[in-house]
């Protein structure tokens, strides 16, 4: 009779923790813990967009109080590659990418010709 208590205790206490742990991993993927301590709270920092280059590296674009800063992410460093630019205003999007074919490379850099 005793066993079967410690038994059900046992299985209890592990069903318990694999239930904790399992919340705090989906609580990590969904970035909850830096979201509910900085809701009250203006955010001056925020990630605008993030491209994975490779299974090593990722582009990160940050924005901090109204100035963006790109950085190149890897496993054993970190580049800032452009920093302290301003965004550029929301304009309306050019005829001939509405199509939804993507622009080339050659008209996103600055200073070239289309």
């Amino acid at each position: 009779m005793m066993e079967d208590m410690y038994w059900r205790f046992l299985g209890a206490l592990v069903l318990v923790v694999a239930l904790i742990f399992a919340l705090a991993w989906i609580a990590k993927r969904l970035g909850v813990g830096g979201r509910l301590a900085t809701a009250r709270g203006k955010r001056r920092l925020g990630i605008q967009e993030v491209l994975s280059l490779d299974s090593k590296r990722r582009l990160v674009l940050l924005k901090r109080d109204g100035v963006e800063h790109l950085l190149l992410l890897g496993l054993n460093d970190d580049v800032v590659v452009e920093t302290g630019f301003v965004p550029p205003p929301d304009q309306p999007a050019d005829p001939s990418t509405r199509s939804g074919s993507t622009p080339s490379f050659a008209t996103l850099l600055p200073g070239s010709r289309p």
